[in-house]
């Protein structure tokens, strides 16, 4: 797979550049294979845990390893997959901060015979060969899990109308999307529920705080029944804003939040989140082993999910299992 000439590019072009920042030397000892890895940014605690794992899997594997931090920016990503191209890695591997405008640098990758591995996030795109792979979590289900828990705390509760506020991600983003989609098919065709706003908190605890205050002065404490946030962090900064409002009324809201962060488990077990659907963010050995595969020139899977669950306060919080990342 091109190794001595690519790893030979690899090395002098980052020593050019190791002064440049968000530039990483190839990580492990066995360098004969080489994946770029193109991260989209460090905005939560997931994405920093989803980056250690990749240079992990990367270091346990004796992989060469060269990554880019996008810093949330869809620029930055294009022109990290084309020096990747004209580095002549193995293999790339990418979080697309949203699913459009991809097709064009994909295809330079094809061309060049580079295979791709979507990771964490899917993109658009009426070419599927674009891409080999895609690892990460079931968005969809992850949506459907959190819907589906409110309607079980509905039903114990006896709710009869429940107004929710939805805290979404990155817009345009596939957890943005699904993860809306998902807890909407659920709770669509039940009178009970009413989402009344659905607001843009990019995954960031910063926005989550922003988002959080701007519903309150819109909605006010006794308005809002229900909290829907795509992410911990979101949540976790919604939840520094209720706790810091002195009103009765927020000790009533039902708190829903995706991740699973050891944070937020922490808040759940704490009764001050209500549910926690699990989005694992230890996606390296799997990606490793898919390198693995395509370079023992195996097919694989288009679609690869991981196992998750979901903890709630119906759970026994006191077991060890339910714990955090």
């Amino acid at each position: 797979m091109r190794k001595e000439i690519a790893l030979s590019l690899v090395l002098v072009l980052l020593l050019a550049l190791s002064g440049c920042a968000g530039k990483q030397e190839p990580a492990g000892d066995n360098t004969s294979i080489v994946v770029g890895f193109s991260q989209l940014g460090a905005e939560s605690s997931w994405r920093i845990a989803n980056t250690a794992s990749m240079e992990q899997a990367a270091k346990d594997a004796g992989y060469g390893l060269m990554m880019e931090n996008a810093n949330q920016k869809q620029e930055k990503q294009i022109d990290a997959i084309r020096s990747f191209i004209a580095y002549r890695v193995d293999v790339i591997v990418f979080s697309p901060i949203v699913e459009t405008g991809w097709d064009n640098v994909l295809t330079e990758a094809k061309q060049a015979g580079i295979p791709v591995i979507l990771m964490d996030r899917m993109i658009e795109t009426q070419d599927d060969s674009l891409y080999t792979a895609y690892i990460g979590a079931d968005f969809y289900a992850e949506g459907r899990r959190a819907g589906e828990y409110l309607i079980r705390k509905a039903d114990a509760t006896g709710a009869e109308h429940l107004n929710i506020v939805e805290i979404c991600g990155t817009t345009d983003s596939t957890p943005m999307r699904d993860r809306q989609r998902g807890f909407m098919d659920v709770i669509r065709k039940d009178d009970r529920f009413s989402v009344i706003d659905s607001v843009d908190g990019d995954f960031l605890r910063s926005k989550g705080e922003e988002c959080m205050r701007e519903l309150l002065a819109k909605y006010g404490a006794d308005g809002i029944d229900v909290i829907y946030s795509h992410n911990d962090s979101m949540t976790l900064g919604a939840l520094d804003v209720l706790e810091s409002a002195n009103d009765p009324s927020v000790k009533d809201m039902i708190l829903i939040t995706v991740d699973g962060e050891k944070e937020a488990v922490d808040a759940l077990k704490a009764g001050r989140i209500n549910c926690v659907v699990q989005c694992t963010p230890q996606l390296g050995p799997a990606v490793m082993k898919l390198v693995a595969e395509l370079n023992a020139g195996k097919e694989l899977p288009k679609v690869n999910h991981p196992n998750e669950g979901a903890f709630t306060d119906f759970d026994n919080l006191s077991d060890p299992a339910v714990e955090g990342f």
